[in-house]
């Protein structure tokens, strides 16, 4: 399967990308990919480093004639978003990533593919490997968990680069030069809840919410896709009055995911649950025909559960469960008020679990204005809080504040319309890129991120196009060759 990848052009680049998906590498257990990287760097002779962080840095020096030309620090991370169907069986902590050709894109089988930020990583190691492409000294830096914290780019220390441009391969329309990206902060509510006996004569019955799209949190989240958790909890606020029992809720599985996916047990009283069965069959036909546009594959099941319980959530600390997360906001916040079409501040209410007398609610809030996301995330908070939970900020990070007047920019958007006679999209994104964290320590480095068109990243519907990489490696290429001399 991973053979007809290797056959693609450019064959370096795609080389590269295979072995790297060889590599299991999710994020927070990077130390395998941290060791192929590590070895690739030293079997090459290259100066290869690993900070205090586990980023790895790789220097190569200047080709000849381009000595005189400013260092370019060529940045992607290492860490890929580990999502999988539900049928799909698969270990990501020791499969590789199974890739094959579908048309002009690549996908993988039934898993997210890592294009983000594999392809990024493989065009860097194709660069440092070259013996035939002109470019200036490059400083190759490798991020660790940029997926679920930003933890390489946060700490990465002053003194490692000494580059003064800045090449993010993190981006996924190639159209687009981003000059500029949303900060974050994770928000999560706990709380507890006592369990009651069932009585009664009572059926379990499981339902399910799946076969959403899923998708990027961030630049996915404007285009109006079903978040599995704010569905399921319609489903039983809507049906409460059948005195449904809750046994647990399991739905979402990363803060950076829009939810495919949601599950939960129920205990239903036996006479009542011919008529749950109807309301749910009459708020499943309501629910698809709303998303029936953007989330055609959704799917609303009831039933029989194997699950042997005795005990269900107390009915107040259910109801105040059901309109907690009717209250908290997901989707779209505000949309800038400066770039037409820019998601300003958004929240993703990703995960959702319920079980054995706990509650997580864990959420990703995001925004370009760091007021702003501190306003969200203070509105989720008070939400979480008069309903009793406890509620933690963590794993804040800054948006990358754009520059139009930027020298680099100036210089790609020019080659881009020498190249492929037309303007580049000059953006910013509701993505959390990492040149923002990275410029708090390199103030003066002249920041750019670009990349190939990927579509569905963070799902397993991710796939790469070819057209497009090879697109992007002509015009990387293109812009290495023209780096400016030094000052």
């Amino acid at each position: 399967m991973n053979t007809d990848i290797r056959s693609l052009e450019p064959k370096s680049l795609w080389n590269h990308f295979a072995d790297l998906n060889a590599v299991p590498r999710g994020s927070k257990k990077e130390a395998k990919v941290i060791q192929f990287m590590v070895d690739f760097g030293k079997k090459l002779g290259l100066e290869t480093l690993v900070d205090p962080v586990q980023n790895v840095i790789i220097k190569k020096p200047a080709t000849l004639g381009m000595e005189n030309r400013k260092t370019v620090v060529l940045q992607s991370h290492l860490d890929m978003v580990h999502q999988k169907n539900n049928d799909t069986v698969f270990d990501f902590d020791k499969d590789g990533i199974k890739m094959y050709i579908d048309g002009d894109w690549v996908t993988a089988d039934g898993t997210t593919l890592g294009a983000d930020n594999g392809l990024g990583v493989a065009a860097i190691m194709s660069i440092l490997e070259s013996k035939d492409i002109p470019h200036p000294a490059i400083e190759a830096l490798f991020t660790i968990d940029e997926e679920t914290g930003m933890t390489g780019a946060k700490g990465l220390q002053a003194g490692y680069l000494s580059g003064e441009i800045l090449l993010n391969l993190d981006t996924e329309d190639d159209e687009e030069i981003d000059i500029g990206c949303a900060g974050g902060i994770d928000v999560t509510a706990l709380g507890s809840y006592l369990q009651e006996e069932l009585l009664g004569n009572t059926k379990i019955m499981t339902l399910e919410v799946k076969g959403l799209n899923g998708g990027h949190s961030g630049m996915d989240i404007h285009r109006g896709l079903g978040n599995a958790n704010k569905i399921m909890n319609r489903l039983l606020y809507e049906s409460f009055d059948f005195e449904i029992k809750l046994v647990s809720i399991l739905g979402g599985s990363l803060r950076n995911a829009i939810p495919r996916e949601s599950k939960a047990v129920l205990a239903v009283p036996t006479e009542k649950l011919k008529a749950f069965e109807n309301k749910i069959a009459i708020a499943t036909l309501d629910i698809k025909k709303e998303f029936q546009t953007v989330d055609g594959g959704l799917q609303i099941t009831l039933s029989e559960s194997d699950v042997k319980v005795n005990k269900a959530m107390e009915t107040h600390s259910f109801i105040t469960l059901l309109k907690t997360l009717y209250t908290a906001h997901n989707g779209v916040y505000r949309m800038s008020p400066d770039i037409a079409g820019l998601v300003e501040t958004s929240n993703n209410i990703a995960k959702v679990t319920v079980e054995n007398g706990t509650i997580k609610i864990e959420c990703l809030t995001r925004s370009a204005v760091e007021t702003s996301k501190m306003d969200l995330a203070n509105a989720l908070r008070s939400a979480y809080e008069l309903a009793g939970y406890e509620v933690n900020f963590a794993g804040s990070y800054p948006g990358w504040q754009p520059n139009p007047q930027s020298p680099i920019l100036s210089l790609m958007t020019g080659l881009y319309n020498q190249l492929f006679k037309k303007d580049a999209q000059v953006v910013a994104c509701h993505a959390g890129l990492e040149c923002g964290i990275l410029g708090q320590n390199y103030p003066k480095m002249d920041m750019i991120s670009f990349g190939p068109t990927i579509q569905g990243a963070h799902s397993p519907d991710e796939k790469a196009n070819i057209p497009s990489t090879q697109k992007f490696w002509k015009y990387l290429l293109d812009i290495l060759k023209n780096i400016p001399t030094k000052s």
